[in-house]
């Protein structure tokens, strides 16, 4: 039987990766949040993987998700959390850490799980999806806007 690979993301770190979400995070935290769980919802929807994320600190609003459980750190490092979640694990090896910090990276090597960089899975997984339905939602609105001309006269 196969099992079941759980991602464990480093959310602030992946955000960092992502440069609208890195740009809105540095105006509005909770936003960023927000959006990030929104493009990891649609992407884990379509996987039969679990998925949980971690943010520093406590959570300012609850934010509901279908497809992912969300941790915050509290008042420790959301990176002491990941460490203790790995070395807690029931089996190590079912797990991929997707961070670019290289410290908890070379942690999560040593406990036997896979690690993946955040700009590679947002590359991967996040980037081009999004970018696929963002360039058809504008092309569509383009098409939008000349047949709105024609019917003016504009």
């Amino acid at each position: 039987m196969m099992n079941v690979k759980t991602y464990l993301i480093d959310g602030n770190n992946l955000m960092g990766k992502i440069k609208s979400l890195f740009a809105l995070q540095q105006k509005d935290k909770q936003a960023s949040r927000e959006q990030l769980v929104f493009l990891l919802d649609k992407y884990f929807k379509t996987q039969k993987n679990k998925c949980v994320l971690y943010f520093d600190g406590f959570p300012s609003i609850t934010i509901a998700s279908d497809f992912l459980k969300i941790k915050y750190s509290q008042k420790q490092t959301a990176d002491d959390l990941i460490r203790r979640d790995i070395t807690n694990a029931d089996n190590r090896k079912t797990l991929t850490l997707i961070t670019s910090d290289l410290a908890l990276a070379g942690f999560a090597k040593v406990c036997s799980a896979e690690v993946l960089k955040s700009e590679v899975f947002a590359k991967q997984a996040l980037q081009s999806k999004a970018g696929e339905d963002e360039s058809g939602i504008i092309d569509k609105l383009t098409n939008q806007t000349a047949e709105f001309k024609k019917l003016f006269g504009v």
